[in-house]
C-alpha cells in the first residue's frame, strides 16, 4: 500500500465520527463491503478456514492495490476502532476481582518480560547488524506488541479464556495496551525531536493516574445507583446507550491522556464487572462488538500492498519466518519464570506471535521521525498482515507443536528414570483445584481417602500448600505423573478447562498405568469420544450435565417425584453416553465389550432406620427375585461381610453392596428408607 499523504492504519484515534462525516457514499461503500465479505467468508466456510482470515482477505481484495473498491479507509478505519475497544470491553466485564487479582502478577512480571526481552534482543541484534541504538529500539517496540483483537477473539471461541493458556496471555496482552504511552513518547525522542525532562516526565505520570484516579472512584461509588437507575427504566435501548457512553467515555479519556484507546473500554468493562448487571451489558453490545470487530479484520487486509508483495516475495516470507520465530521464543520465559509449565508457554509464545494494531500507529510515527526508510515500512507492513494470517493456524498447532516438544522431552526424561516420590496406595489424584476439584478434595477428605492435589496456577498452589497436599505441575510430563503415583493410584480426576491438556494427560496416564480409572471433565458433548478414544473410562460433558440439572429442576417445581426424574436423568445419560460410545473406535479389548453391556455393576446403598427391610432375613427380602438386584456384600460396623447367608438379617446402617442396572436400583430405592418431603417431590434417602 502506498503512503500518499502519510496516512496509516490509527487503531486508536480519537473518535471523530460525524453525521456529516458518514455520507451515502460511505454507506454504499460499506454495503460493498460487506457483500464482498459474505462471499469470501462463504467461500472460506467450505475450506474450512476461520472467517477472521475471510475478512483479512476482503480487505486484500477491496484495497487500493487491487480492487480499490474504498475510498475514504480513514473512516473504515475509526468504525473498526470500535471493535476492538469493544473486545476489550466484553473481556474485562467477563473477568472477576477474583480473577483480576490474580493477573496482577502476571500482568506485570509477565508482560515486562516478554516486552523487556523482545526490545533488548532486537536492539541489540539490529546494533550488531549495523543500525543504529536509537531504530534498534524502535523496532523492538515494534516487535513487542501483539494483536489482541484476533488473539482474544480466537480464545473466546475455542473455550481458551479461562485456562492458564488464557490466562497468561490476556496478562501480557493488557500489560502492552498499557505500555502504549510510553512507546508513543519513544518515538519522537528516539527520532531526536523531543526532549523530556526528569520533571516534565513525572508531571505526566501524575496527571495520568490523578485523572484516571479520579474516574476509578467516582465510578466505584456512583457506577451502582448509576445501574440501579437505568435498569429501573426496563429499556433495553437506555441500557444500551449507557453501557455505550461507558465504555467510549473511558476509552477517549484514556486516549486524550496518551495512553491506548482500547485499554480505556477494558478499564470500563472492569468497573462494570462488579455489577450483577454486567451480563445484561454483554448480550447487549455483543452483536455491534461482532460487526465492527469484521471491519477491523479488514481494514488491516487493506494494508497489504499485493504489487509490493509480489516483488519483494522473498524477503517478505523470510522475514515472516524469522518474525514468527523470534517472537515466539522471547515469549517463553514470560510464562516459565512466572512457575507455568512448558506446554502453557510454547501456546501463549505461538498466540503472541504476531504484530499488534497499534504497531501500525507507531510505524507511521517511525516513519515520520526517520526511524527507518519506506521499503522497510512496507516490508513491515506486509509481514504485519501475514502474521496475523498466520495467527489462527498458529493457535490452532499450538497442541501438536508443544506436544511434540513434550515428546521429545519425555525421551530426555526416560533416560534418566526417575522413581515415584509418592508413598500412597490405591489414592486418588486431582488434576486442577478449581471449583470443581475443591468440592472433590473435600468430599475426599470427609470419606477418608487418600489424594493428590496437581495444579498449574503457581498462586493456587501457594495458597493451599499448608493446607492441601498440593503440588506445582503439567500432568501431561511422565516425570509429574510418576511422582504423583499415577502406577499405585485408583482413580484419576481431570478437572481443568484446556482441552488439549486433557487429551494429553489421559492418554498419558493411560499408557503409565492400564487399570487406572480416569475420570475427565469437558466443556461439550463432541469432546467425549476421542477422550474415550484416548482411555478415558468416564467423561462427563458440561454441556449435557447442565442440560439435565435444567429439566430436573424444571420438573421438580411440577411437583413430579424425584424418583420420577432421576429415572429420566439415568435413562437420558445411557442414551446419550451410549451414542458417544458407538462414536468411539471398534471393540478392541474385554474391557471395552464389558463397556458395551447394559449399566450394570456393584453399587453401594446405606439401609436407613425407616426401611422395611430392617430385621428381615436376606432370604425374605425379595430383593433379587422382585427387584433384580443381587446383594453381594454387606458392610456392618467397618467389618465386610463378602458373600453374606441368605439367613443373614439386614439391620439399619448396613451398607448393601448390589449386582443392577442403574435403572432398577433407582426403582427399588425406596425400599431401603429416607423421608420423603411431602408435596416437593424429593427424596431424601441417598446411596453411600
Amino acid at each position: 500500500m502506498s503512503v500518499s499523504g502519510g496516512r496509516a492504519m490509527s487503531p486508536f484515534p480519537r473518535i471523530s465520527l460525524s453525521l456529516g462525516h458518514f455520507c451515502m457514499e460511505q454507506l454504499h461503500q460499506l454495503v460493498i463491503l460487506f457483500l464482498l465479505a459474505i462471499a469470501v467468508s462463504l467461500v472460506c466456510n467450505k475450506l474450512k478456514i476461520m472467517p477472521m482470515v475471510g475478512f483479512l482477505l476482503t480487505g486484500v481484495l477491496c484495497g487500493p492495490s487491487m480492487l480499490g473498491l474504498v475510498e475514504d479507509q480513514e473512516i473504515i478505519n475509526q468504525i473498526a476502532d470500535l471493535g476492538v475497544a469493544m473486545l476489550l470491553f466484553t473481556i474485562g466485564i467477563e473477568l472477576s476481582v477474583d480473577a483480576l487479582n490474580r493477573l496482577k502478577r502476571p500482568v506485570f512480571m509477565g508482560g515486562s518480560l516478554q516486552i523487556g526481552l523482545t526490545v533488548a534482543f532486537i536492539a541489540l541484534a539490529c546494533w550488531l547488524y549495523g543500525t543504529s541504538i536509537q531504530s534498534g529500539i524502535f523496532w523492538g517496540c515494534l516487535a513487542a506488541l501483539s494483536s489482541s483483537a484476533i488473539v482474544l477473539q480466537i480464545f473466546q471461541k475455542k473455550g481458551y479464556t479461562s485456562t492458564p493458556v488464557g490466562r497468561i496471555t490476556l496478562a501480557i496482552l493488557v500489560f502492552q495496551d498499557i505500555m502504549v504511552a510510553p512507546f508513543m513518547l519513544c518515538v519522537p525522542l528516539l527520532g531526536g525531536a523531543l526532549t523530556l525532562s526528569l520533571t516534565e516526565a513525572l508531571f505526566a505520570v501524575g496527571k495520568v493516574i490523578a485523572v484516571l484516579g479520579g474516574v476509578l472512584l467516582a465510578a466505584h461509588f456512583g457506577l451502582a445507583r448509576l445501574m440501579d437507575a437505568v435498569m429501573a427504566t426496563r429499556a433495553r435501548e437506555i441500557l444500551l446507550m449507557t453501557t455505550l457512553a461507558l465504555c467510549f467515555g473511558i476509552a477517549t479519556l484514556t486516549e486524550s491522556l496518551g495512553l491506548s484507546f482500547s485499554l480505556g473500554a477494558f478499564l470500563a468493562g472492569l468497573l462494570l464487572a462488579r455489577s450483577p448487571y454486567s451480563m445484561s451489558v454483554v448480550s447487549g453490545v455483543l452483536p455491534y462488538r461482532d460487526i465492527f470487530l469484521s471491519l477491523f479484520f479488514i481494514s488491516v487486509g487493506m494494508m497489504l500492498d499485493v504489487g509490493f508483495f509480489l516483488n519483494h516475495m522473498g524477503a517478505i516470507l523470510a522475514f515472516t519466518a524469522v518474525f514468527i520465530i523470534l517472537k515466539f521464543l522471547l515469549s517463553l520465559p514470560a510464562a516459565l519464570m512466572q512457575g507455568y509449565p512448558l506446554h502453557t508457554a510454547v501456546f501463549s509464545g505461538l498466540a503472541l506471535a504476531q504484530v499488534g494494531e497499534f504497531s501500525f500507529v507507531l510505524a507511521a510515527s517511525g516513519l515520520t521521525y526517520h526511524l527507518f526508510s519506506m521499503e522497510e515500512y512496507q516490508l513491515f507492513l506486509a509481514a504485519s498482515v501475514l502474521t496475523m494470517m498466520l495467527t489462527p493456524l498458529l493457535i490452532s498447532l499450538a497442541p501438536r507443536i508443544s506436544g511434540a516438544i513434550m515428546h521429545w522431552r519425555k525421551v530426555k526424561e526416560e533416560e534418566e528414570k526417575p522413581c515415584s516420590a509418592c508413598a500412597l496406595q490405591d489414592h486418588l489424584i486431582i488434576v486442577g483445584f478449581g471449583i470443581s476439584g475443591k468440592h472433590l478434595a473435600l468430599v475426599a477428605k470427609e470419606s477418608g481417602i487418600a489424594y493428590n492435589i496437581l495444579e498449574m496456577n503457581p498462586d493456587t498452589v501457594n495458597r493451599y500448600k499448608d493446607s492441601e497436599p498440593i503440588m506445582h505441575g503439567d500432568a501431561s510430563q511422565p516425570v509429574v505423573l510418576e511422582h504423583l503415583g499415577v502406577d499405585k493410584a485408583r482413580v484419576l480426576a481431570i478437572i481443568i478447562s484446556d482441552p488439549a491438556a486433557v487429551r494429553a494427560i489421559t492418554e498419558e496416564a493411560r499408557s503409565m498405568n492400564p487399570n487406572l480409572f480416569i475420570v475427565a471433565r469437558t466443556r461439550f458433548v463432541t469432546e467425549v469420544a476421542p477422550l474415550r478414544r484416548l482411555g478415558a473410562d468416564v467423561v462427563i460433558a458440561e454441556e449435557f450435565e447442565s442440560s439435565i440439572e435444567v429439566f430436573s429442576q424444571v420438573l421438580s417445581r411440577y411437583l413430579v417425584p424425584q424418583q420420577n426424574i432421576e429415572a429420566f436423568s439415568a435413562r437420558l445419560r445411557r442414551a446419550n453416553y451410549r451414542m458417544i460410545r458407538r462414536m468411539s473406535a471398534g471393540v478392541s479389548n474385554l474391557s471395552e465389550m464389558v463397556d458395551r453391556l447394559p449399566e450394570i455393576g456393584v453399587q453401594a446403598i446405606r439401609l436407613c432406620a425407616d426401611s422395611p427391610l430392617c430385621g428381615v432375613r436376606l432370604c425374605e427380602s425379595n430383593l433379587r427375585r422382585g427387584h433384580g438386584l443381587t446383594v453381594v456384600a454387606i458392610l456392618r460396623d467397618k467389618e465386610m461381610i463378602a458373600t453374606p447367608d441368605p439367613e443373614c438379617t439386614l439391620n439399619a446402617g448396613d451398607v448393601l453392596y448390589l449386582f443392577a442396572s442403574t435403572e432398577k436400583l433407582l426403582a427399588a430405592r425406596p425400599l431401603f428408607g429416607g423421608r420423603v418431603q411431602e408435596g416437593t417431590g424429593t427424596h431424601q434417602s441417598q446411596p453411600a
